[in-house]
């Protein structure tokens, strides 16, 4: 990657993996390329690269080269509220859209990176065998993150 700024270098390579509100298989095959062309433009404005983006109905994965210019945090708020208020002004799903509320977020060393993209490419061969709940339970357990299996996906009351 470029430097930043001036004196200002990283490599900072960030998957992140996010789902549809209650897992609802919303994002259809016909508009979901648009979608992911839409998510990497969001991403590209704010100077981050995108590596990979993959997902199926029900979810996405976002391999990104991070720069230090803004927070994992405010660029998924970034990447979610505008994507869904894309997809609404469109009209592209049956009903209102939103994503599931927080996100995960992975880091991964360049080594690891061929792997990732790899992974995040073959999304809709890999949920032939793995359900995203399975998988994302997957990912938490592989990073050593401790997490509430309540709260994990959280349906709307």
């Amino acid at each position: 990657m470029k430097p930043f700024r001036n004196n200002t270098f990283s490599q900072i390579h960030i998957q992140v993996v996010f789902t549809v509100q209650n897992r609802e298989s919303m994002i259809l095959d016909s508009w979901r390329e648009r979608l992911y062309e839409y998510m990497i433009a969001i991403i590209q404005n704010k100077n981050h690269k995108v590596l990979a983006i993959g997902g199926t109905a029900d979810h996405v994965h976002i391999l990104i080269g991070m720069r230090p210019s803004q927070s994992i945090s405010d660029m998924m708020k970034d990447v979610k509220g505008c994507s869904s208020r894309w997809i609404n002004e469109n009209r592209l799903s049956n009903g209102w859209f939103s994503w599931q509320e927080g996100y995960g977020a992975f880091s991964y060393s360049k080594e690891d990176v061929p792997n990732v993209i790899q992974y995040i490419n073959s999304q809709a061969e890999h949920h032939k065998c793995q359900n995203m709940v399975e998988e994302y339970k997957g990912i938490l357990k592989e990073f050593d993150v401790d997490y509430d299996e309540q709260k994990i996906f959280k349906q709307i009351e």
